[in-house]
């Protein structure tokens, strides 16, 4: 059975999630917090450091989010990648808490060597305030569809001049066995054979996962480390990361563009760049 092209528009089942205080700890750990220097980051890896109050990583908020798929058809699950992903804070995210997320099917585009299927989620509180909505699109190699519904252009350009903020974070050989424990199971990141069917050399890391180490770096430079001014975060997903490898973001202010706006790209340590194409914003959540 092909894609189903009738599932643009469909809407999911509404999901109840809830979390703790452990559950955003690991999250943390996860994306690398704390690596290398056990004492920094502890508001967002430590509940009980001496005069530091926890705080959330906003990205945890792609999870959060995340709500039962609407079917889209049948395809080989190893030729899936993630390509694309947005979030949008409408609130600073509590340490723990429970929230409802339904998912949407936005499009369906056909590309050259594959299928871009993008989907949405909307997230609120318990007491039905907006919390979260993320926007998230997959690629299906070797997957030909007819029509369907393009995704909407973007006109993204580096900037001709030096990043207003670098840095560079590392990555544990490990680190997809941490972060799978958030949830993603996927074998793509933990199993040698599932690894090679889908034509790599071993295990590759998460997207979301270098998702996650990108918006540390964003919140702890442009944002100042503070959760409160991280509003969004968006990116296309460009090239695989293998645990262990070192990440480069570099940021640059948006010129002529939003107030708060930020353009970015992160890099492997060779130069290639895995997340491009990146947008995010710095003001309070609304």
């Amino acid at each position: 059975m092909p894609l189903d092209l009738s599932a643009v528009g469909r809407e999911g089942t509404v999901h109840e999630r809830s979390w703790t205080s452990k559950d955003a700890l690991l999250y943390a750990v996860g994306v690398g917090a704390g690596l290398g220097d056990p004492s920094q980051e502890l508001p967002f890896t430590t509940e009980n450091s001496h005069g530091v109050q926890q705080q959330v990583l906003p990205t945890y908020g792609v999870l959060l989010a995340q709500a039962p798929g609407v079917g889209i058809g049948d395809f080989n699950r190893a030729m899936l990648v993630h390509a694309e992903q947005e979030i949008r804070l409408h609130q600073v995210l509590p340490v723990e808490g429970t929230l409802r997320a339904q998912a949407r099917v936005e499009s369906m585009e056909g590309k050259r060597s594959g299928a871009l299927v993008t989907t949405s989620s909307t997230a609120v509180d318990a007491d039905g305030a907006p919390m979260i909505t993320t926007r998230s699109s997959i690629f299906i190699r070797g997957e030909q569809i007819e029509g369907g519904s393009p995704a909407q252009a973007d006109d993204w350009a580096q900037p001709d001049r030096e990043p207003d903020w670098e840095l560079t974070l590392a990555t544990r050989p490990e680190q997809a066995l941490l972060y799978r424990l958030n949830g993603d199971r996927n074998p793509l990141h933990s199993d040698p054979a599932f690894a090679a069917r889908a034509g790599f050399e071993r295990p590759i890391l998460h997207g979301l996962c270098t998702y996650g180490i990108t918006g540390r770096a964003l919140l702890m430079t442009a944002m100042g480390g503070d959760p409160g001014q991280f509003r969004a975060m968006s990116g296309r997903f460009s090239s695989p990361v293998m645990p262990g490898d070192e990440l480069t973001v570099r940021i640059w202010r948006q010129d002529g563009g939003p107030e708060g706006g930020l353009l970015f790209r992160t890099f492997r340590g060779d130069g290639t760049v895995v997340i491009d194409r990146g947008r995010a914003e710095v003001g309070a959540p609304q």
